[in-house]
């Protein structure tokens, strides 16, 4: 375990190499390095969005932003709510991920309902890889909404792996599957070679293009 601030050059290397940080609770000062045996990833080629979604989706409900609000979300992420009493979002994590947010590495998709942020997940980019980490939502399917936002711009951009670390009900609705450490390690490796179209990443969507896009296989960028 490790304590304090957490260097971004260690946390880089630590994805890199297939382990992530958690803490026991957010109250917890010290930072524990997860490494599974059996890693869940959402297939992007294409991704699942589920019918009832997509058409939620497509009459647009909500207005959707990329990186308007990533310290509101991260705090949003790590809030206890009823039925998730403690999270495994320390001050060290929050910290770390917002100087990844300042050097352009880490990215949030927000949910807003007029002015009010009801929604919302973020997560770190390493070539063509994403390291989706968390997502919170204070208004029905505003999470899923954002989640399928993010695969859109994904699949746009030429990304070729989205990592959702564990496997839950939440994310089975999308395709979630989950492949051995050795399995998930080539394809990691193969994702950090490319170089996405980062231009297509943050390019807004509709709600129409971010199910089109998402359900689109990916195309690799160079």
């Amino acid at each position: 375990m490790a304590r304090g601030s957490i260097p971004l050059e260690l946390l880089l290397s630590a994805y890199a190499q297939g382990a992530f940080p958690m803490a026991e609770t957010a109250d917890d000062a010290a930072v524990s390095w997860i490494r599974p045996h059996v890693r869940a990833i959402l297939p992007l080629d294409p991704f699942r969005v589920p019918a009832r979604l997509a058409r939620t989706i497509r009459a647009s409900p909500y207005a959707l932003t990329l990186d308007r609000a990533f310290d509101q979300v991260i705090v949003s992420c790590a809030e206890a709510v009823p039925g998730r009493e403690e999270t495994w979002i320390n001050g060290a994590i929050r910290e770390a991920y917002l100087d990844l947010h300042a050097a352009g590495l880490a990215h949030s998709v927000e949910v807003w309902d007029k002015t009010r942020l009801v929604g919302g997940l973020y997560g770190l980019r390493m070539g063509g890889a994403f390291f989706g980490e968390s997502m919170f939502s204070r208004a029905t399917d505003a999470s899923k909404i954002a989640l399928v936002h993010l695969a859109g711009r994904l699949n746009h951009a030429g990304f070729v792996l989205l990592d959702a670390q564990f496997e839950n009900p939440h994310l089975d609705q999308f395709g979630a599957r989950a492949v051995p450490h050795d399995d998930y390690m080539r394809l990691l490796n193969a994702a950090k070679s490319l170089e996405p179209d980062l231009d297509a990443f943050r390019t807004p969507l509709t709600g129409a293009e971010a199910v089109t896009y998402a359900r689109q296989p990916t195309t690799q960028a160079s």
